[in-house]
């Protein structure tokens, strides 16, 4: 499971000879390559023969790349890690989702808060963003009236600024947003010269209650699902789903895609 930012990471990795016996080596150097394109290597302890761990306190959100290396021996092991963001893809509190599977031991929070966020990610591929992030993204245009951001609502723009150097840049307090479909125009009624780097704040500050009804059905879903035959099934009836959606992957129940989008027929039930 991811880690949160900031928390520590415990990585272990065991040496052997050929023969498959735990042995000490010569020398064990660990290697983690960080999201950013750099890497770091923390020191390294043997607790036990054969047996090295470090702890490598997280500061970069995204893909961790391990690689351990022992002389002597000539042993190898690699892995990975994930960190998640400062603030979680979460439409649902992980309180609040504990509640409604009915889980209560705290060894299932961690795979909890995992559906949580692929519960999210289903939302937000019918409505957009739900939980607000910075987005930056490249416009490359020339001469505009006005730009449409890809990503609505937008609530916030940050910064206008030229991907050339040389190129016009516009201040924000001279642009007018229009944050449900994403248009920006400037005051002054003149065009927009590109491309353009354009950074803004998208999501919404109030989730309406029928988004939260269709993230709790689909989380319901999503965990019924994962466990599998002969395993508890909360108590529910069946869902009628839709097909498995493209740009998504997997199938949701339909109520959820009418709470989202009353007028959206679900794929497969065209």
């Amino acid at each position: 499971m991811p880690y949160d930012l900031g928390a520590t990471a415990r990585l272990t990795a065991e040496c052997r000879d050929p023969d498959g016996t735990l042995t000490t080596a010569a020398t064990a150097v660990l290697t983690i390559g960080l999201p950013d394109g750099t890497s770091t290597s923390p020191p390294v302890e043997e607790t036990a023969t054969g047996q090295y761990q470090a702890d490598y306190p997280t500061a970069q959100a995204g893909r961790h790349t391990v690689r351990w290396l022992f002389t002597g021996p000539g042993a190898a092991y690699t892995d990975s890690f994930d960190v998640r963001d400062a603030v979680p893809p979460s439409i649902v509190s992980l309180s609040d989702a504990m509640d409604h599977l009915n889980k209560k031991s705290a060894a299932d929070r961690d795979e909890v808060r995992f559906w949580v966020e692929a519960t999210t990610r289903a939302v937000e591929w019918f409505v957009g963003p739900v939980v607000v992030r910075t987005v930056t993204e490249v416009h490359p245009v020339r001469l505009v009236e006005a730009l449409a951001l890809r990503q609505v609502p937008a609530l916030t723009l940050t910064s206008v600024a030229s991907v050339l150097s040389g190129g016009t840049s516009y201040e924000v307090a001279g642009l007018d947003l229009d944050e449900s479909t994403g248009i920006v125009r400037l005051r002054t009624g003149g065009c927009f010269t590109g491309p353009l780097r354009v950074t803004y704040e998208a999501g919404r500050r109030i989730i309406d209650a029928n988004i939260t009804a269709a993230a709790r059905i689909i989380l319901q879903h999503l965990w019924r699902t994962q466990q599998g035959p002969g395993r508890p099934q909360l108590g529910v009836g069946d869902f009628d789903v839709t097909e498995p959606i493209p740009g998504l992957g997997y199938a949701i129940p339909n109520r959820a895609v009418q709470l989202l989008n009353p007028d959206q027929i679900p794929p497969g039930m065209a």
